[in-house]
């Protein structure tokens, strides 16, 4: 009991250090597990592939504000709406390891572990927020929850170094912030995570809106709260400008809407600007506040319809022809109802679980103010996490993150009674089974043990050929022939470009539309179009993955177009075929 009493004020006095110290270890863990895919350079994602492209490009002497790739479509290359923030990292880490292990393996080592790195603050912002709403020593219940994840945890491992392991932490930050009872340094977090999530990209802009919103209901809400809106206003307005002015790239400084443009900085500044205003008036009457409030969002909605109303429509701005063939086809882009049950339900398990978690601890907490604002902002995000998976399933990794503290309340609530119970069969079997149902991971069991919804040879046959073509033994021996621009499939020119020295016509990148229709009209089109389309882009090798995923797409639009017309063996007299290895899943023509 004296160990126990020790214990708890230590576990609540150095928490920050001991979560650190936990993430250390899960960092290392991580690292030796995916160990073989860390040595292979296992990129499996094209947007990581090319970061990593991107960052070579820096470290070759490629201008910061230039982020033009000139090895898809070349020779003018097409630019990219990132921007360098999350190169940085990386390349720190390359040119860490460079004088010890070489560039290679130094590429290796850096995207090896640069996806960790976010997890620290991911892990810290739960934390936070776990031990301010449900009690000081409960944050280890945020790392263990957050483990228990099936796609959030996947944006932090090893070779995922694209950027939205960033921007999960920057949003378990803004939620921090949220919750945090100091107004001032509250407000100030989420003000700069939000601004720093918006400089990486605009994935997270719907929750750096709600999060904002929130801020100024509280306000509304309580006038005491001036000081929380005073410093989220100066922050996320200046710390927009400041993303912008070191960050933004030639192409992003224009009016796009796709990225942090000249369009949402001058809204980004514009609703700081208002809501500095309100802060400095901050009238004693309740209805005078939200009367400022609605007025303030009334005219920042209309300035930006005014001003920029070709971002009332998709913020890619793409074409009707490319969204219809490629865009709005996107597996992660589609609502999650329309996915498999064995793909849409592990990613619900957890999310509804922290939603029903934070119900209950709003409920729960009801008699006391400035708990009950704080079990309100959990509770709203993880509904509107939730209801973001019914628009795209891509919002599964951040309702998954935002589903934490809701889980770790419920975790608080039932274990001491589980465990306290005076049946052993309840102590334990009650335990190990409500964390298995509270954690969400009995979706996975139950899939497992079920058999439901199991993949038809078919897609088995479909993931093993996207597999297998991407890997670096696959994509070797194509450095034996001389450098040269390579005429392939939009999916794998970014793998094609990172792996080899040659260049390629196309990524999945909305602002290489013109090039993906390309490729889209030369596989689905005659052979005759084909080869032209091939030769005005100076293409002297066609490279295919027979079975890859994008392939069958070919196939099933244009059952007798020149790709469907290659799969099936017959032979065009421009086309020579050109050795590779016998056991390649790559198959390799010349073109003449």
């Amino acid at each position: 009991m004296r160990d126990a009493r020790s214990f708890l004020p230590a576990l609540d006095r150095h928490w920050l250090r001991l979560t650190l110290l936990a993430w250390a270890v899960i960092a290392l863990w991580y690292v030796i597990q995916r160990w073989a895919a860390i040595h292979w350079l296992s990129l499996g994602d094209t947007d990581d592939n090319m970061r990593l492209m991107q960052v070579r490009a820096l470290l070759d002497g490629q201008g910061w504000y230039d982020l033009r790739n000139y090895r898809l479509n070349p020779p003018g290359g097409f630019n990219i709406h990132w921007t360098r923030l999350v190169d940085l990292p990386i390349a720190a880490l390359i040119l860490l390891f460079r004088p010890f292990l070489g560039t290679g393996e130094a590429e290796r080592l850096a995207c090896g572990i640069a996806p960790l790195l976010p997890l620290s603050l991911a892990l810290v912002g739960l934390a936070a927020t776990t031990r301010r709403l449900i009690a000081p020593v409960a944050w280890p219940l945020a790392i263990v929850f957050m483990l228990c994840s099936t796609v959030a945890l996947m944006m932090f491992m090893p070779e995922r170094i694209d950027h939205h392991g960033w921007q999960l932490a920057m949003l378990s930050l803004t939620l921090a912030g949220l919750c945090d009872p100091k107004g001032a340094r509250g407000g100030a977090v989420v003000g700069i995570a939000s601004a720093v999530s918006l400089t990486i990209g605009l994935e997270m802009l719907p929750y750096a809106v709600i999060a904002g919103g929130i801020i100024a209901l509280r306000w509304v809400w309580q006038v005491e709260s001036r000081d929380r809106l005073t410093t989220y206003a100066l922050t996320i307005a200046g710390g927009s400008a400041a993303g912008y002015a070191a960050f933004a790239s030639y192409d992003n400084r224009v009016a796009r809407c796709d990225a942090l443009t000249p369009v949402w900085l001058s809204v980004m500044v514009l609703a700081g600007a208002f809501l500095l205003v309100m802060a400095m008036l901050s009238p004693r009457r309740a209805g005078v506040r939200l009367t400022l409030a609605v007025i303030a969002g009334a005219v920042i909605a209309g300035a930006f319809a005014l001003v920029f109303p070709q971002c009332l429509g998709r913020p890619e701005q793409v074409s009707d022809e490319l969204y219809r063939n490629w865009l709005g086809n996107i597996r992660e882009a589609k609502p999650i109802y329309q996915h498999a049950f064995r793909i849409g339900f592990p990613v619900a398990a957890l999310p509804v679980m922290g939603l029903i978690g934070a119900g209950v601890a709003t409920w729960r907490a009801r008699r006391t103010p400035e708990l009950l604002i704080g079990w309100a902002c959990v509770a709203l995000f993880a509904a509107f996490a939730c209801a973001m998976l019914l628009w795209q399933i891509r919002a599964g990794p951040a309702a998954q993150m935002l589903a934490v503290p809701g889980v770790a309340a419920l975790a608080w609530l039932i274990f001491p009674w589980l465990l306290g119970h005076h049946s052993v069969f309840v102590r334990v079997f009650g335990t190990v089974g409500g964390f298995v149902i509270i954690s969400g991971l009995f979706s996975g069991l139950a899939l497992r043990w079920f058999d439901i919804d199991k993949p038809s040879p078919y897609v088995n046959r479909v993931n093993k050929a996207s597999g297998r073509c991407v890997t670096l033994p696959a994509m070797q021996p194509l450095d034996k022939l001389p450098a040269q621009t390579m005429f392939t499939f939009v999916d794998l020119g970014p793998r094609l470009i990172t792996l080899t020295h040659h260049s390629a016509i196309a990524g999945p990148y909305h602002r290489n539309g013109d090039a993906i229709l390309d490729v889209q009209h030369a596989f689905s089109g005659s052979p005759e179009q084909a080869r032209a389309i091939m030769k005005r882009h100076r293409a002297t090798l066609l490279l295919v993955c027979p079975n890859m995923a994008e392939s069958t797409i070919y196939r099933s639009r244009a059952p007798h177009g020149f790709y469907a017309r290659l799969a099936s063996a017959e032979k065009f007299p421009w086309l020579t075929p050109v050795p590779l290895p016998r056991n390649s899943p790559l198959r390799a023509f010349r073109i003449d």
